[in-house]
């Protein structure tokens, strides 16, 4: 079996939202996954571009991109989430400033991401932006 990439960009908007969730039903329904493991990822992905949007909001930026990228590999499915927010971190650490509200409401919503995957990591970068890699075992 061979590894198949699929790449989606959409505006960090939360209309867009439900078109990443039908890219990762459309790339679930060619695994083995069960009815529930594929709506838990939706519910992942749905809640990785939220948190996404919520930085772009409160950095102003309207002009901001979500990158989703889904890898199927033999024995799994990673999933990257990235969004092109450079600098979007300039708030933390403040507890009066818009960002520290929303790692607040983050911070739900990540422990909601860790439930419904095997594996997550998030990597932010000051200059690129915020990434979120999951990982779903097929078989499991």
């Amino acid at each position: 079996m061979e590894t198949t990439t699929v790449e989606l960009k959409i505006p960090c908007q939360a209309e867009f939202i439900g078109v990443a969730r039908l890219v990762i039903l459309g790339v679930t329904s060619r695994t083995t996954f069960s009815y529930d493991e594929i709506e838990d990822l939706r519910l992942a992905v749905g809640e990785a571009c939220t948190s996404a949007i919520d930085r772009a909001a409160a950095a102003g930026a309207s002009d901001a991109e979500i990158s989703i990228v889904c890898r199927k590999e033999p024995e799994k499915l990673v999933i990257q989430v990235s969004d092109n927010l450079a600098g979007a971190e300039n708030g933390k650490g403040d507890p009066s400033s818009p960002i520290a509200e929303i790692e607040e409401e983050q911070s739900i919503g990540a422990l909601l991401m860790e439930i419904l995957v095997d594996e997550i990591h998030t990597e932010r970068n000051p200059k690129k932006g915020t990434t979120i890699s999951m990982v779903k075992y097929l078989g499991r």
